[in-house]
């Protein structure tokens, strides 16, 4: 039996740290713990979450095998909990009592497994008040307690030994754990934009821009827009490309984000504090601007103007298997315990080749990777602390903005004290697979402040 608190994630989701329900999926964590005893197979663990509070007791004695909440604190398979007065409450059914809904399985083949669960509904019902949280009951499935207990001779019949890592365990990376992933990336295609093609499905014909409102060096929501909407129409440069000019530009009308009464601005919604995005497609003309503008703005009130260079789209001759060269444009050698660092991810093809006018004048730009991904893993001894986020909850895909790629990482989720190390697999639409980058990144995590 394991129980999580959920004060902290309300406290999270309430400050926006956790986005809101239907954003978020929650896993229960365990991890096997070796043991000298013979190890099950082919079984079925099975979570369930209890609906009567319970007592924490010393627990079972595995190298003996002896049962030190028998009539003492704590609770097993009959007891539940002993009072300040000594009477023992036990079970309504024995091994626990169990909520009928959101149960949740687990197949082991070897019996060496972690345990990891989508348990994603029940913990909306206990931060939503459907459910009180008792925590959940871990053990065989129906059928296989029912054979465990007796055989068809009617003699006990042992499933072995499975061990987790309990809460205590000097392993940092082995402690219980109910983990929060969501999808936190920021596509801001300022720096990768393109005209309209029909190459491209309408989907991927959209460029998304956005606006990030710092006041004092803090988001803050615009005062008179606050989380409604705004407005973003699209202009031409003037001869110099310093300001918008002309007319506001015709958008292609997808009656989503532009609409047939709309056809000169996009609507803009609301992100998150301070921070605004609409979505747009534009046809080139004959001669396409090279520099567009992008003014935001509200009835008679002009927030903002930006500016980006559209691309045009090519098909190509060749079937493109570019390699790149990566770097963290901004990694330290150490970071605090408590930090939440920002990470940039410079990029660029290895065969690019500058002519020498460009190497003696220009900034290199970086290339932007639409989907990237990072691990993380300890240097000493090569144990994944942060394993890559690419299925389906994309928990460690890249944003990107018009300075390029760049994650933000809390450094909390790391044991202090150590190296580590970070790892780039990019997605290649060709090979329909991620492929991992050569480059390795090493820094370190200490337990103090500067």
């Amino acid at each position: 039996m394991i129980k999580f608190p959920v004060d902290d994630i309300t406290s999270d989701r309430s400050s926006g740290i956790i986005p809101a329900s239907g954003n978020v999926n929650f896993y229960l964590k365990l991890y096997n713990a070796e043991t000298s005893k013979t190890v099950p197979e082919r079984y079925t663990l099975t979570v369930q979450p209890v609906s009567q509070s319970w007592q924490e007791g010393t627990g079972l004695d595995l190298e003996n095998y002896l049962d030190y909440t028998v009539g003492n604190t704590g609770s097993d398979w009959i007891q539940r909990t002993k009072d300040a007065g000594g009477s023992v409450l036990n079970w309504a059914n024995a091994g626990g009592d169990y909520l009928t809904a959101s149960n949740y399985d687990q197949l082991f083949e070897s019996g060496l497994e972690n345990m990891e669960v989508d348990v994603t509904i029940l913990m909306e019902e206990w931060l939503g008040g459907v459910y009180s949280n008792y925590g959940f009951g871990i053990a065989l499935s129906a059928s296989q307690e029912i054979t465990a207990s007796y055989n068809l001779t009617g003699a006990a019949n042992s499933f072995y030994t499975k061990r987790f890592f309990g809460r205590g365990t000097q392993y940092y990376f082995k402690r219980p754990a109910s983990e929060a992933r969501w999808d936190s990336r920021i596509k801001d295609d300022r720096g990768n934009t393109f005209y309209s093609s029909s190459l491209s499905t309408a989907s991927e014909n959209l460029n998304t821009l956005y606006l990030y409102n710092y006041v004092r060096g803090g988001l803050t929501n615009i005062p008179d827009v606050g989380t409604g909407l705004l407005k973003v129409s699209m202009y031409s440069g003037s001869i110099d490309n310093s300001a918008p000019s002309g007319s506001k530009m015709t958008l292609v009308q997808d009656d989503t984000y532009v609409t047939a009464d709309s056809v000169e601005y996009a609507t803009a919604g609301y992100v998150s504090t301070g921070i605004y995005s609409c979505s747009f497609a534009v046809t080139a003309s004959k001669t396409p601007p090279t520099r567009m503008f992008d003014v935001w703005y509200s009835g008679s009130n002009r927030y903002f103007t930006g500016s980006f260079k559209p691309q045009t789209l090519e098909a190509s001759q060749i079937s493109l298997r570019p390699t790149y060269y990566i770097n963290i444009s901004n990694l330290k050698q150490s970071y605090r315990a408590n930090e939440n660092a920002r990470f940039n991810l410079f990029v660029r093809e290895k065969n690019w080749s500058p002519t020498i006018y460009t190497k003696a004048n220009s900034i290199v730009e970086t290339e932007t990777i639409e989907s990237a991904s990072y691990r993380v893993y300890r240097q000493i001894d090569a144990l994944e602390a942060i394993s890559y986020g690419t299925g389906s909850d994309y928990h460690t895909v890249l944003s990107h903005d018009i300075s390029g790629n760049y994650f933000d990482l809390d450094m909390t989720l790391l044991e202090s004290g150590y190296e580590y190390a970070f790892k780039f697999a990019f997605y290649d639409s060709g090979l329909k697979a991620w492929s991992e980058q050569d480059e390795t990144f090493k820094f370190r995590v200490e337990n103090y402040e500067y």
